[in-house]
């Protein structure tokens, strides 16, 4: 007679932060105006210095000169928070889970647009798989955010989006931007 088999239990690292604590850590830096004034802000190109986060996590504080952006792109395994310390940055979201490998090229449906305007002082945290792009849209004014991931990011997946297809064009690793 066979003992039944239990299903292993899937429980999180006690010393790992949560969504919330990485979205209170970077409300905190973005409200820290000291650090906000460290950073060296570049006319032409974004500029960023690793910051110290919680739990572990990977934490970035970022200069967006004017007209700049990521470009759409996700975090993979990793859920996140950011917060807009000066400025105003737009980030435009899908509101889908796409699947995390196996394809070069999806059509996305029809209302899985998401567009959110974040101004000095605002903040949002995301899961995992999440696709965005962050966007400085003024002509003439910086903007900078504090951005925390949990784990440290093992890789950004960079898209390239026409109308309702987004095609995967390179997979960043660590050392690419580190």
């Amino acid at each position: 007679m066979s003992q039944p088999v239990s299903a292993p239990v899937a429980t999180r690292d006690s010393s790992a932060p949560t969504a919330a604590e990485l979205l209170d850590f970077v409300r905190r830096c973005a409200a820290d105006n000291d650090l906000i004034a460290s950073l060296p802000l570049d006319p032409e190109g974004r500029t960023w210095v690793r910051l110290e986060g919680p739990g572990g996590s990977e934490a970035w504080l970022i200069g967006w000169p004017p007209g700049t952006g990521t470009g759409w792109h996700d975090h993979a395994e990793s859920f996140g928070a950011f917060a807009t310390a000066a400025g105003e940055l737009k980030e435009n979201a899908l509101a889908v889970r796409l699947p995390a490998s196996g394809w070069k090229t999806l059509e996305l449906n029809e209302g899985v647009d998401r567009e959110r305007q974040l101004a000095a002082g605002k903040s949002r945290a995301f899961g995992t798989h999440h696709v965005h792009e962050v966007l400085n849209k003024s002509a003439t004014e910086h903007a900078v955010s504090v951005h925390a991931y949990y784990p440290p990011l093992p890789l950004i997946r960079r898209f390239s989006r026409s109308g309702a297809v987004l095609r995967l064009e390179h997979v960043e690793r660590p050392e690419d931007w580190q």
